[in-house]
């Protein structure tokens, strides 16, 4: 994030969503105070606290595209969550800390794998010298025995070589580097933990127990060991990821996975407005509130116990999203309107930015059924003519029934489309036009029969 200014991540938005030029600046900025935040003394970081985003729209104008851009350009842990997955506790549903321990979890897992990259290497060197032993038992010695004896015995039985068996050794390693060995079967011994068989009838998740009781289970049982014949270029990777695994110092992964959500954490809560009212006393709207009473003191700044320790949430930037069809921003509980200073109106989506969507982002639709097809070494070519058609019909569309904004979209491609993705394999015609024409015959009598068009567009 150091090395992205505001406009940059705003130009690198630019190049998979159209238009929403105000919410990407917002984003822009919040992400880039992150960064400030660190720069200041320390006395005055922890007054400074993060300004957290609702931004408002209906449903396909890249609210999520937005967030999920977002976690891809930034270094910061990431999750998204929906609200309406949360309810009061005595409901069906999640509890609301479980977004936290999600996200921890999902840096634990990403700092893992950079840290068993990182050794990688070191990791297949012990995994070929354990191969060797596979493929060369020492002389006089027996490795499934030996085993079992003292450290100091498995030590020597590591580091011994025989003088007759040393260049066959080196032998077989050089066999091995030149993957001549890749074919040939050995015996490994491969651990697997068993899980007991334990149904929980309760409507909480596992994340959500007082205990980590799958963890706990988990290290009161021995590991199994199960002896598998396994090609040699197969067993390297299993022994290299093992051997990886061992030398990640994960005390230190976690450490520094909590420093890392603490401070620069990004949680995107989406239908923020499926929570919002909720003052009825019967029926699902009986836990909108309890769901917002219960995100505030998160959003707010507190602890939440995980299983690899306490996390403070005082610094996590929270960006929310809703339709806000039905609902106002400001039917929020006060409490929770105030933790979220910042709003952002996204823009309807009409047949100029449909056109622009198809045809303008690096993932633009029309591409993508064009390398689709291509791999049936068949060319679709859209003329300007068509791209506009389709743009019209799914503004019109939308107005005719639901407006589902840029979703419309997809709808409508594969509807019109299909005949050639169902025939491609089989076509003998390779190059297929695609023209105003076209489009009109597969979509005219579906557009116009309203109640056809509810079910198929």
């Amino acid at each position: 994030m150091s090395s992205l200014k505001p406009n940059e991540i705003v130009q690198e938005l630019d190049k998979y969503i159209i238009g929403q030029h105000q919410a990407k600046r917002s984003v822009a900025i919040a992400l880039r105070n992150r960064w400030r935040r660190q720069q200041v003394p320390e006395d005055l970081r922890d007054e400074i606290v993060p300004k957290n985003i609702i931004l408002i729209g209906p449903t396909g104008v890249g609210k999520t595209e937005i967030a999920r851009r977002l976690s891809n350009l930034t270094d910061s842990p990431f999750t998204k969550v929906e609200a309406s997955k949360f309810t009061e506790v005595g409901y069906v549903g999640r509890d609301v800390e479980s977004m936290v321990r999600d996200l921890l979890e999902l840096t634990v897992n990403v700092l893992k794998s950079k840290e068993q990259e990182a050794v990688k290497e070191k990791g297949r060197q012990i995994a070929e010298e354990r191969m060797l032993d596979l493929l060369l038992p020492k002389g006089g010695v027996q490795p499934t025995q030996k085993r079992e004896d003292s450290k100091e015995t498995q030590f020597e039985l590591v580091t011994y070589k025989s003088d007759e068996s040393s260049p066959t050794r080196e032998k077989l390693r050089k066999m091995l580097h030149q993957g001549k060995l890749d074919n040939r079967y050995v015996d490994l011994d491969v651990s697997e933990r068993t899980m007991p068989m334990v149904e929980i009838f309760s409507n909480v998740g596992m994340e959500e127990m007082g205990i980590n009781f799958k963890d706990m289970m988990g290290s009161l049982l021995p590991k199994n060991t199960k002896r598998r014949k396994v090609k040699v270029h197969e067993a390297m990777e299993m022994l290299a990821a093992e051997e990886a695994q061992n030398l990640v110092d994960m005390d230190k992964v976690i450490k520094e996975a909590i420093i890392k959500v603490e401070q620069s954490g990004i949680i995107f809560l989406d239908e923020i407005d499926k929570i919002a009212g909720g003052d009825g006393t019967h029926g699902p709207d009986v836990s909108r509130g309890g769901v917002q009473r219960d995100l505030l003191p998160i959003i707010e700044g507190s602890t939440v116990i995980t299983k690899y320790g306490p996390v403070k949430t005082d610094n996590i930037l929270f960006i929310a999203a809703g339709a806000f069809h039905t609902v106002k921003p400001s039917d929020l509980i006060p409490e929770l309107q105030g933790r979220f200073p910042i709003r952002v109106e996204l823009d309807a989506l009409g047949q100029k930015e449909f056109v622009r969507i198809l045809t303008e982002p690096k993932n633009a639709l029309i591409l993508q059924y064009m390398a689709l097809l291509k791999t049936e070494a068949v060319d679709v070519v859209f003329k300007d003519e068509a791209v506009e058609e389709i743009a019209r019909i799914a503004e019109e569309v939308n107005n005719m029934t639901e407006n589902i904004g840029a979703r419309r979209l997809y709808t409508l491609m594969e509807c019109m489309l299909e005949d050639i993705l169902f025939e491609a394999p089989d076509m003998q015609e390779k190059k297929i036009v695609i023209d105003k024409k076209y489009v009109e015959d597969k979509l005219k009598d579906i557009k116009d029969d309203e109640d056809l068009s509810r079910y198929i567009l």
